[in-house]
């Protein structure tokens, strides 16, 4: 008997990398609190001014030579570092993280001066054998993760420690992690591979409640830190960092589009209750118009299990995105989008196909979508017989149903767009009485008006 074995090799990077500029940044930064139990920013200021060579310092007359993870100043510049109001707190600072054997540290010259040096310094970081002066405001060093996390679970998180808790947890183009590839994402290594996370879980990590924790990612993304993209229902929330790829590659940072993270991740994406093809005569016209209007939307034949005002909500959906992928025709006015059916619903999956055509002839694009309807969920429950006098109990009634869209480019000479991921499209509810009056509208769709 044969086998073929397939052997992938599992990287997990131990180490942040953490620049020196950045810390200088938030050191200066007092729009973030900093008062917590966690330690995590004040142990990473340490760091920042570890020395990564041998180099002297001459304070109060006298010069010490300074070895690699080491550094000394005084008790008035630790307790500006630290934003303490006395000195007394600043020593205590110094007194836990020794206790948690992060650092060890002595008080000399009548504890006017501290000389602290960093534990596992040389164990994480090159140590550089020649002397030379270091500088405090560029270059990196590597910080361990496991550190992080050693020190988040000690107290509450402050505003600083949630910050650079996400810093230090940001992937960027993993091809392991689910939207990495998008933008730099937090993922907190569960070998999940989702980035997703819920305001609970971070409650518990950080050790503040659920509102507490919404008000402060809110003020994050507020300062243009990070960009929160949370979904409906118990999906969950994925957090991006703003200033992520500039500080660390030092190339242009990226804009975070909702909607096309939510097709990445096959997520459900909201469709309005009312549908704006109806009313919109009634309507003022708005100051902007839409990328994508229902005139430029043709469908050729009616697809019974979805409605068209669903279509037309879909393509003006995989329009935005493919818009940002590159395509130029999606925002042009006068672009035509053709849908016709490939197969029927009642036996199979529907697939439909969509042709966008430029009218100035310059491009032809086509694209297959497949609608897959989900299970249909529990059934709603009647109302109590108990209830006002002269309110009628209404039948049980199914829930809406959820469908989910995917498509995938037919051109294979068109190398110029990825592939485009799954959507999740909700239906739009309705509900059906008996004695209604039936009307037809666009596309042969019956529907009933409660």
């Amino acid at each position: 008997m044969e086998y073929q074995l397939e052997l992938k090799q599992i990287v997990d990077f131990p180490r942040c990398r953490i620049y020196r500029n950045f810390i200088q940044t938030l050191l200066n930064d007092r729009s973030i609190r900093t008062t917590g139990g966690s330690f995590l920013f004040w142990y990473l200021i340490l760091c920042s001014y570890a020395n990564y060579s041998t180099s002297n310092r001459r304070m109060e007359q006298l010069t010490y030579t300074l070895s690699p993870g080491e550094w000394i100043c005084s008790i008035s510049e630790l307790q500006d570092w630290f934003r303490c109001r006395f000195q007394h707190q600043a020593v205590s600072i110094l007194t836990h993280l020794q206790e948690e054997g992060c650092i060890t540290y002595s008080l000399l010259e009548k504890k006017r001066l501290v000389r602290f040096r960093i534990t596992d310094w040389q164990k994480d970081n090159t140590a550089l054998e020649y002397k030379y002066p270091c500088k405090k405001d560029t270059g990196f060093f590597f910080f361990p993760i496991g550190k992080a996390h050693k020190l988040i679970q000690t107290g509450k998180c402050s505003e600083m420690d949630i910050l650079l808790d996400l810093w230090i947890h940001a992937v960027y183009n993993d091809p392991s992690v689910l939207c990495s590839d998008t933008g730099p994402v937090v993922y907190y290594r569960n070998n999940s591979g989702s980035p997703l996370t819920s305001f609970q879980t971070l409650g518990e990590r950080w050790g503040h409640s659920k509102p507490t924790v919404s008000r402060l990612l809110k003020k994050l993304e507020k300062m243009k830190l990070i960009t929160l993209v949370s979904f409906r229902g118990n999906h969950g929330s994925m957090i991006y960092l703003n200033n992520y790829l500039s500080i660390m590659f030092n190339i242009s940072d990226v804009l975070i589009d909702k909607e096309e993270i939510a097709m990445q991740m096959k997520l459900p994406i909201y469709i309005p209750n009312e549908t704006p093809a109806e009313d919109a005569a009634e309507r003022e016209p708005l100051c902007v118009p839409e990328p994508v209007t229902d005139e430029q939307i043709t469908v050729s034949k009616p697809i019974p299990c979805v409605p068209i005002p669903h279509i037309r909500h879909m393509v003006k959906k995989v329009a935005k995105l493919l818009d940002t992928q590159g395509i130029s025709c999606c925002h042009c006015p006068r672009t035509r989008y053709i849908l016709s059916p490939l197969s029927d619903c009642k036996d199979s999956i529907p697939v439909v196909r969509l042709n966008i055509i430029c009218p100035f002839g310059a491009a032809e694009y086509h694209f297959e979508l497949t609608i897959e309807p989900r299970p249909e969920s529990a059934k709603m429950k009647p109302e109590k017989k108990g209830g006002r006098k002269g309110r009628s109990a209404l039948p049980a009634t199914p829930p809406p149903q959820k469908g989910r869209i995917g498509y995938r480019f037919m051109q294979p000479d068109q190398k110029a767009f990825p592939d485009i991921p799954e959507i999740l499209l909700p239906e739009l509810s309705r509900q059906i009485q008996k004695n209604a009056d039936i009307r037809n509208r666009e596309g042969g769709e019956n529907y009933g008006e409660a």
